[in-house]
């Protein structure tokens, strides 16, 4: 039996300071104690429902954290300030000098840089290989390999990761299985499949608004404590704590967070299988012509879909760039980064997402100058959509125009 994501945030109830239907937020960067004795209890960690400080935890932060880990089957979370805040420190907290790493090679720019280019100055290294690939992936693991580390669906080219095949490598050889599940929360429990630790950038399908930037770590108490500690918690001396206000504002956008994921799924499905009927070069995991379309479906939750990430490449950047500059006028949507607002979202990664990966690689992983990601938004008729977009492919040659 799958797990029911959307049923443990429905069961979680929160009751504000005055009986409201929404918690109470709490705007305080500290907290008064009546004695010395719990403020220092507090600070060791000792005194449950306590509060010292709000870089340490805050009633909205701790809130938003426990419908995220319950939505994700995890003992506990810890939410961050940006999708960023949540990953390096929980890369960090995992890795010390002379650890080692062996990820997806496709996987956001952000955390590409963060690995390539920022963890090797700490001595932390990391081979980038491709994670469909399980003999490959075993066979980048070293005696000094601590994580393994992937995405369940891949930016931006959309690799399904076998989650149930990686965990029990990363059982095998001792290792800690993270997943960024920011592609598809709801449809995918990583946590079921067997990993450790999974992390989303709120930023994007779980706010669902495009007004605020946050990030969440889900997990077991005890590796979520330690990224809290004041000693040695990454998070704690990092810093990356997310606003109270901000929290209280994405616990309420995760609460349609359902009913936004199956739109996005059914639009996304409607145009993935348009654009391939018309020739077009499409991925999407919906597709039966996905490569990871069969391991998509064993992992999924049926009820959500197949995410509302696809892509399209029309071959070379200008006539990509054409494409979205038109779109864009025509109210279909925003040429913009980022994904799961209301209204559609398109860039061409090579140059935006993932342009901090050299070009050479960006090649060898298969991410050409044509190619579009395209977030697919809540459209009430999808198919009006798709006529127009239609109309705009054929307007800038995508698409031929049929001759008689």
């Amino acid at each position: 039996m799958k797990y029911k994501p959307a049923d443990k945030i429905q069961d979680l109830q929160y009751f504000g300071e005055f009986g409201g239907v929404n918690p109470s937020i709490s705007d305080s960067s500290t907290y008064t104690f009546l004695s010395a004795k719990t403020m220092f209890d507090t600070f060791e960690g000792n005194a449950d429902g306590c509060y010292l400080y709000s870089r340490h935890s805050s009633p909205s932060n701790l809130y938003l954290g426990e419908a995220l880990a319950a939505m994700e089957g995890t003992e506990t979370a810890n939410v961050a300030a940006s999708g960023m805040g949540a990953i390096t420190p929980t890369l960090l907290q995992l890795c010390k000098a002379g650890d080692h790493i062996v990820s997806s090679r496709t996987i956001y720019g952000g955390t590409y840089a963060f690995l390539k280019n920022f963890a090797p100055r700490l001595n932390i290294n990391t081979s980038f290989v491709d994670i469909t690939d399980a003999e490959k992936v075993e066979a980048a693991i070293t005696e000094n390999t601590k994580v393994l580390y992937c995405e369940a669906v891949s930016n931006p080219l959309l690799e399904v990761a076998d989650l149930a095949e990686l965990a029990k490598i990363a059982k095998k050889h001792g290792l800690t299985f993270v997943v960024d599940n920011t592609f598809t929360p709801l449809s995918i429990t990583p946590k079921e499949l067997g990993a450790d630790v999974v992390i989303h950038s709120l930023t994007k399908f779980i706010n669902g608004s495009s007004d605020t930037v946050g990030g969440v770590t889900c997990g077991s108490q005890e590796f979520i404590d330690s990224l809290r500690s004041v000693n040695d918690g990454a998070n704690m001396l990092l810093g990356p704590t997310m606003d109270s206000m901000r929290a209280a504002s994405i616990l309420k956008n995760l609460r349609t967070l359902h009913i936004r994921i199956k739109q996005h799924s059914h639009n996304a499905m409607y145009l993935a299988k348009r654009f391939q009927e018309d020739g077009l070069r499409t991925v999407y995991p919906g597709l039966e012509s996905h490569p990871g379309h069969e391991t998509f479906k064993k992992m999924m939750n049926e009820d959500y879909g197949f995410g509302g990430l696809l892509t399209l490449d029309v071959g070379e950047l200008e006539k990509a760039n054409k494409l979205m500059e038109l779109m864009q006028k025509k109210n279909l949507g925003y040429l913009a980064v980022s994904l799961g607002f209301y209204k559609t979202l398109f860039s061409a990664p090579g140059s935006s997402t993932s342009s901090e990966i050299p070009e050479e690689e960006q090649k060898e992983m298969g991410l050409s100058d044509g190619l579009i990601r395209f977030s697919i938004g809540l459209d009430n008729d999808i198919e009006r959509t798709y006529e127009i977009m239609k109309e705009c492919m054929l307007e800038v040659g995508v698409l031929k125009k049929e001759t008689a």
